[in-house]
């Protein structure tokens, strides 16, 4: 599977970064240390001091540089060692590679292609923790499975009928319905109504309605939908139009969620999600959450089983269904990015 090495990878929840303490992170299978210092200034290097190979995640923060524990070079943030104690000349070759970082959305991004293309611009609007609009829970997983697999998992909604029907309490019309689909140009839309189901939160009153749920994937692997509960009708009154989420009369939630590639065979899956503060609050939030930390211990199972029937397949293909055509769509354009990027394709081992 190739991987969009020019755009922005969700690296960790910014609050777990703490002043003075370097996180150890994967991307991509490269090694990386984040740190910030006391005044907040992000930092990220590949984690190996040039001396010794030692981890610069076991150094020490002084100011705006990294100091390695081990034999004590001190880094700047561009990588450059500007520090050998006991040595007045410190070689040219002397640094290690440094990568843009930035936080936004209660994420800290690291771009993972060439610096000089690092744009801001490019980073996912996802909804951040402190966002006024929502109450929102949030949470991270580690898969022992590619990214890959996730990726395909989040563009076809048709497993919730059968992976979620415990959790989710998710119906058949999942599987038997088709999304409205349509390329974006770093991603995909997906939209899709729900007529006539149980009301989300409210399986006791037997209540109907008819939800609508979209959601943009965009590379290199990030999530930002939207769900809304509507009275029943309203799907055939709009021709099954998308809906004004504004108009939203049952439960409103948005959910951010990243996928981030860490090795070959493994990826850390980061997410957020809870209701519109008219539509709900902590208490709902909470709910939301209990519910979505069983369906996605339940993603998690299958997409490691799954990933351990393809190490042993000897490359057997995929057989598509017309559920696949969103990640078809964003495979092709993961693979349309990679191949323009310059030189070959990076390809995890």
């Amino acid at each position: 599977m190739s991987y969009v090495r020019n755009a922005w990878y969700v690296a960790a929840w910014a609050h777990d970064l703490k002043p003075g303490a370097p996180l150890a992170i994967h991307i991509l299978d490269e090694p990386i240390v984040l740190w910030r210092n006391g005044d907040g200034a992000l930092g990220a290097l590949e984690n190996r001091c040039v001396h010794r190979l030692a981890p610069l995640s076991l150094g020490r923060c002084e100011g705006n540089k990294l100091r390695c524990m081990y034999h004590g070079l001190l880094y700047d943030r561009d990588g450059a060692v500007v520090e050998i104690p006991g040595q007045d000349t410190i070689p040219a070759r002397a640094r290690v590679r440094s990568y843009p970082v930035t936080e936004r959305h209660s994420w800290v991004w690291v771009w993972m292609g060439e610096a000089a293309r690092a744009d801001e611009a490019l980073i996912p609007p996802a909804v951040g923790l402190d966002h006024p609009d929502y109450v929102l829970g949030h949470g991270q997983l580690d898969y022992a499975a590619e990214a890959r697999l996730i990726n395909d998992n989040l563009l076809d909604f048709s497993h919730l009928s059968y992976v979620h029907a415990n959790s989710f309490g998710a119906s058949e019309t999942w599987a038997r319905t088709r999304p409205t689909i349509k390329s974006l140009e770093r991603g995909v839309h997906v939209g899709q109504w729900l007529e006539g189901e149980l009301a989300p939160g409210e399986p006791e009153t037997e209540k109907r309605v008819d939800n609508y749920n979209c959601y943009d994937y965009l590379v290199p692997g990030v999530l930002l939908m939207s769900f809304g509960s509507y009275p029943v009708g309203t799907a055939a009154r709009l021709d099954r139009q998308a809906p004004d989420l504004d108009d939203a009369e049952g439960l409103r939630t948005f959910s951010s969620q990243a996928v981030t590639p860490t090795t070959a065979r493994t990826s850390r899956y980061f997410f957020s999600i809870g209701p519109h503060r008219n539509h709900g609050d902590e208490a709902v939030r909470d709910m939301i959450m209990g519910v979505t930390h069983r369906a996605f211990a339940e993603d998690r199972t299958m997409i490691e089983a799954q990933q351990r029937v393809i190490d042993v397949s000897s490359n057997a293909p995929f057989m598509p269904t017309t559920a696949d055509r969103a990640a078809a769509l964003f495979s092709r354009l993961v693979e349309k990015l990679a191949r323009e990027e310059d030189g070959p394709p990076r390809r995890t081992p």
